[in-house]
């Protein structure tokens, strides 16, 4: 058997879907009626550990084998990967605007090449925008900076 992009993609979903389904086994399920704060979490990883398993099944028919992969775009992919990282790490500790803001800030100059004056007040528009639709009119708690906002 040749081993196939597509089984790794999906042998990869499947086991991040089980790393969820295994860190938010303390929140509280719910019932369908009323969900809790499990419930998003547990159906998102159940439906990648399916698509997974789908991907890996089909794998032999449609993807190219592992070896013909083209390695090129590590080099954009590094980058992304190790901001969004930094902003997990910070999220809770500098807060929602500041995280985020400096985020996508970082990506759009260091990873995507833009103005760095159009990349930050893009970045603040946006960031001010989700905060305002999530922490005020959604009500949905947001961690805040140590400056209170």
């Amino acid at each position: 058997m040749i081993l196939r992009s597509d089984h790794v993609a999906g042998a990869a979903f499947a086991a991040f879907g089980l790393l969820i389904v295994a860190l938010s086994g303390d929140l509280p399920f719910g019932r369908l009626a009323m969900p809790g704060a499990g419930f998003l979490p547990n159906l998102v990883a159940g439906l990648m550990i399916l698509f997974g398993v789908l991907l890996v099944l089909r794998a032999s028919q449609e993807s190219a084998p592992l070896t013909d992969i083209d390695w090129n775009d590590l080099q954009h992919a590094a980058p992304v990967i190790s901001i969004t990282a930094a902003g997990i790490a910070l999220y809770t500790r500098a807060g929602f605007i500041i995280t985020m803001v400096a985020m996508m800030v970082a990506l759009l100059v260091l990873v995507e090449r833009r103005s760095i004056f159009r990349a930050g007040l893009y970045s603040l528009v946006v960031v001010l925008l989700a905060f305002g639709l999530f922490a005020k009119f959604l009500r949905s708690p947001l961690p805040l900076s140590p400056f209170g906002f």
